[in-house]
């Protein structure tokens, strides 16, 4: 089907451009015949009067016999009584070819007609001289140049038109043949690849043309398109290990209960359940915000004072941690107040999770920017290991732990709150500890920055 599409685009293409030299070849065609016919019929005039001439000189010498002998112009002479005097051999016995005369002082008049009683069922054209002396009219009549001016010059025409318009058609199906190759190729490439052959891609034309620019375009969204392929992969590997790890130390404690129910402390398997439902609801509520946050962009947004949202988060939470703040005042942007809350939070509980005994929170104005910080006094992150923390489910080796590791999805929900809000979230340096830096616009960008499914801006 695609072949048949394929040809039929060329085949298109290639009539099309046939049909149009054709055209022009046949509006030129038509001007070279106008040319040729103009000149033609002037030229014949010239013949015709030549031979009126001529006979005119026979009048004038008084020599001009009753039969005219003279090449293949019609000639009669008429006198002023409007008698035929003489004629040529083809016009013997037959009436006046013309009976009009030159106007005023003109010696000559020259006329096409269809309507000669001397030539029915033809277009002539006639020329009549005065001979002054005498008073005597010369008419010398030959057929019209037809249209086409001679049948050899119009089926040299029509066959270099036709020729011109085939090499056209030609020239413009390799033409097109030779343009559509690379899309070609790009369609069959892009056919044969699948979710599970993403790892092909389409061939890149030498020539630096929009063919090369749409393949590297092509290419480079096939890039874009298995990195997120591939992150989704292990996205659901690694929640579906995660789900999996509290499920089976439920399913295990359950199973040892029932071995030995006279044995089970059951107030303390109880609390070990709930422990672990715990840690399973945490796990799904921050896949769900995740779901939320990959589907729609940032909604219900409001004015929100930064430094006034730091302290009424900080005042409702349990600090495990002592938390010191350093808050400028009317620091205000534009975005939703609970997923900014979720930012602070997630970045606090992360802070309180490796601080020896301190989390510094502070908000300020820095330029156009909100600039939110916090850092722990912990042991700090490794610089080549700052940007896989932001990575779905990954947690570093001093945070493994099931009950104080967390569900290895708050930074990257963090950092995917603040690239809807159009800012950003790193980890820069810092003397002690890690220190998370959130940046923020002030205003409201024209158009929000949505990070990619691996959490990571671009």
């Amino acid at each position: 089907m695609r072949l048949r599409r394929d040809w039929s685009v060329r085949a298109r293409m290639s009539l099309l451009s046939g049909v149009v030299i054709g055209l022009l070849s046949l509006a030129f065609c038509w001007l070279i015949l106008l040319g040729l016919h103009s000149h033609a019929m002037s030229d014949r005039a010239d013949r015709i009067l030549l031979a009126d001439m001529r006979v005119a000189h026979l009048i004038a010498e008084n020599e001009l016999p009753p039969v005219i002998h003279y090449w293949a112009t019609a000639l009669q002479v008429v006198d002023a009584r409007g008698r035929i005097v003489a004629a040529s051999e083809q016009m013997i016995g037959k009436p006046g070819m013309a009976y009009f005369i030159p106007a005023g002082q003109s010696m000559r008049a020259m006329r096409v007609t269809c309507s000669s009683p001397a030539f029915p069922h033809k277009c002539v054209m006639v020329v009549a001289l005065r001979v002054s002396a005498r008073q005597e009219i010369v008419y010398g009549a030959e057929p019209v140049v037809p249209w086409y001016v001679h049948q050899s010059l119009l089926a040299t025409l029509v066959g270099g038109t036709a020729l011109l318009a085939a090499a056209a058609a030609i020239g413009a199906h390799r033409t097109v043949s030779k343009a559509i190759k690379p899309v070609d190729d790009v369609v069959h490439e892009l056919a044969e690849i699948t979710a599970t052959d993403l790892g092909r891609r389409v061939p890149v034309p030498e020539h630096h043309d929009e063919m090369r620019g749409l393949a590297e375009t092509v290419n480079q969204t096939l890039d874009r398109l298995e990195g997120a392929v591939e992150q989704q992969r292990r996205f659901a590997s690694d929640a579906s290990h995660d789900l999996r790890t509290p499920i089976t130390a439920m399913r295990l404690q359950v199973e040892e209960a029932q071995l030995h129910p006279d044995e089970t402390d059951w107030p303390k398997m109880a609390e070990a359940q709930e422990a672990s439902l715990d840690r399973l609801e945490a796990i799904v509520t921050d896949l769900l915000t995740l779901a939320r946050l990959d589907s729609c962009p940032t909604s219900n947004k409001e004015r929100v004072d930064l430094s006034e949202l730091v302290t009424s988060e900080l005042g409702r939470r349990i600090a495990k941690q002592r938390i010191l703040t350093n808050l400028q005042a009317g620091v205000a942007i534009t975005g939703n107040r609970l997923q900014l809350s979720r930012l602070l939070t997630n970045l606090v509980d992360n802070a309180e999770r490796h601080a020896a005994s301190t989390v510094t929170v502070s908000a300020r104005r820095n330029g156009d920017e909100a600039v939110l910080e916090v850092q722990d006094d912990g042991p700090g992150i490794p610089s080549d290991q700052r940007e896989a923390v932001f990575d779905r489910f990954t947690r570093l080796d001093t945070a493994r732990d099931k009950e104080t590791g967390g569900t290895g999805l708050g930074l990257p929900i963090a950092r995917e709150i603040a690239a809807q809000h159009g800012g950003t979230l790193t980890i820069e340096e810092s003397q002690q500890g890690a220190r998370f830096v959130a940046r923020i616009p002030l205003r409201e960008p024209q158009r929000l920055v949505t990070a990619p499914a691996d959490g990571r801006l671009q």
